[in-house]
């Protein structure tokens, strides 16, 4: 296949993270290629677990309806110490909330339901098989690309270079960067077996099981009566032995033996797996930025390795979507970099505690975990210490794009940096989740403005139309959307006049109680420039 010359986006990389990226920019009206270098989507369940937040991002592209209908929600789990639960754990949910804690999911699901999103977009998004990228050349203006498929090579003009390919990257390497951290000794190897099961859909751990003594298990229900196995093998064990089927086969009978689970089954796919906490300290070089494990390396415990990749392509769609159409200078893509650097910081700190427990390090780190596990078994108040920690949405409390805090009385949840939570409000007779509006434009949320103030609103939103994502203004409380369930209020405050700014991947940019214009359209100038030009020309302050 002959390759386009030139392309605003080229993402190294159909991945999850590369696919999804590529659906989100054509929702914002980018076009993009996406060159892989296999010739599907992958094998084995891979990352499995998707968060709260992750459903969210795939839900800009359409990508949550396909998701839910297809995946196993599950809001807790298990822990066991030898044969004897130490700990039952629920994570914060409740039934009115949009989506589950968290979904298993094999991962070339959410290959194909975010590939699916891009075919909605043909003009824009479009994925090349079998093509990898070979060669890099930066300079100021773009990236030429040298791109491998077909037995030929090609040259391919970009104006931006995302690499999502993965942790063996390419890309990172033709640029002579390097992955900066540590990683650990201790190897799991993973298997995906197909059996019928009618347990309940949890997360399960055993610590030095009966059934395989001296390791630690995991088992997570999947799509498809496929239970994906976790077990941590000896360090004197030979990886590539490790991964026969005549070594793994009898450990993943053993425990099932011990379980009760004694329907038939057949292993699907064998893999091997060591934690690794790696970082670039800059996602974006140049005109070359970085995504998912290209750019980090998350230990898989405490599900932050594919979750925070999404994360990234939530978070990088819409600035380089606002700088391609000329809404913003590129430094807004300076903020992708120390956003996702600093989450990827804190993601790697609570990756390692988790690691640190599931697969000891040392002997000390061992004893400290056993004791830990012998002193749950008869005190309730130790069960906290071994409570896995899943993945939870970061604070960019720290970004550059963070206006001063003008509302600090409505509390901490909301504030400047922090990820918007969601409230399941009325309109009229209709619900409407408030993350539903995100993954456009910004978003102005106001709670019970009075007529001025909604007039300036209005105003400001009549300055975006012009623009390819206008602001769009929501009113909640008196004459606006009802708050039913109090979640509005308990999350962002009743004082009437204050007011909230969204950013399209909701995050909160700013708030204040009762506004100046002025001091809105200072807020939004950067994403939109016509709100300070239109007050030039109408003579506004």
């Amino acid at each position: 296949m002959t390759l386009p010359t030139h392309v605003p986006v080229l993402i190294a990389g159909g991945g999850p993270v590369g696919l999804t990226l590529a659906a989100l920019l054509a929702e914002y009206g980018i076009a993009s290629l996406t060159v892989e270098a296999d010739d599907s989507y992958c094998s084995g369940s891979r990352a499995i677990c998707m968060s709260r937040r992750s459903q969210e991002i795939l839900s800009w592209v359409g990508a949550d309806q396909p998701l839910m209908a297809t995946g196993l929600a599950w809001t807790g789990g298990r822990s066991y110490f030898r044969d004897r639960e130490v700990l039952h754990f629920q994570m914060p949910h409740d039934p009115q909330q949009r989506y589950a804690p968290m979904v298993n999911i094999q991962q070339y699901y959410i290959e194909e339901f975010a590939h699916q999103a891009m075919l909605r977009r043909p003009g824009l998004a479009t994925l090349q098989w079998s093509a990898r990228v070979i060669g890099v050349q930066p300079d100021a203006d773009g990236v030429s690309v040298e791109v491998e498929t077909g037995g030929t090579r090609q040259t391919v003009r970009a104006d931006w270079l995302v690499a999502c390919d993965g942790g063996r990257s390419t890309v990172r390497e033709a640029m002579g960067l390097k992955l900066e951290g540590m990683q650990y000794e201790g190897r799991y190897v993973i298997v995906d077996i197909e059996q019928e099961s009618q347990r309940p859909v949890e997360r399960l751990a055993w610590f030095d099981p009966p059934s395989n003594p001296g390791s630690t298990l995991l088992m997570h229900r999947q799509p498809g009566n496929v239970w994906r196995v976790d077990y941590q093998i000896r360090d004197d064990e030979d990886p590539e032995e490790a991964v026969k089927p005549e070594n793994v086969l009898p450990r993943v009978q053993s425990h099932l033996d011990m379980i009760g689970e004694t329907a038939p089954w057949k292993p699907l796919w064998i893999s091997i797996y060591n934690a690794k906490c790696l970082t670039l300290d800059s996602y974006r070089h140049g005109r070359v930025l970085f995504a998912g494990d290209a750019g980090h390396l998350v230990p898989i415990f405490g599900v932050r390795g594919l979750n925070s990749g999404l994360d990234d392509a939530g978070n990088l769609a819409w600035k380089l979507a606002w700088v391609l159409k000329g809404q913003s200078p590129d430094s807004l893509l300076d903020s992708y970099s120390v956003e996702r650097v600093h989450a990827t910081r804190q993601n790697l700190a609570y990756g390692a505690k988790s690691t640190e427990f599931m697969a000891p390090p040392d002997f000390g780190f061992r004893l400290m975990r056993d004791a830990a596990l012998r002193l749950a078994l008869v005190d309730d108040n130790v069960r906290s210490l071994i409570n896995p920690r899943q993945s939870a949405p970061i604070s960019y409390d720290t970004s550059p794009l963070n206006t001063d805090d003008c509302a600090p009385q409505a509390g901490p949840a909301a504030a400047p940096g922090q990820p918007a939570p969601d409230a399941l409000l009325q309109d009229g007779e209709a619900a409407q989740y408030l993350s539903a509006s995100f993954g456009a434009g910004f978003v102005a949320l106001a709670i019970s403005p009075d007529a001025a103030l909604s007039a300036t609103l209005d105003g400001l939103a009549d300055d975006t139309q012009g623009a390819p994502h206008p602001l769009r203004v929501l009113r909640a409380g008196a004459g606006g959307l009802a708050d039913p369930h109090g979640h509005l209020s308990q999350r962002y405050g009743s004082d009437a006049g204050t007011v909230y700014l969204l950013r399209p991947d909701g995050y909160v940019l700013g708030r204040w109680a009762s506004p100046a214009a002025a001091e809105l359209r200072a807020a939004l100038a950067p994403y939109y420039p016509s709100v300070t030009q239109n007050a030039t020309t109408k003579g506004q302050a």
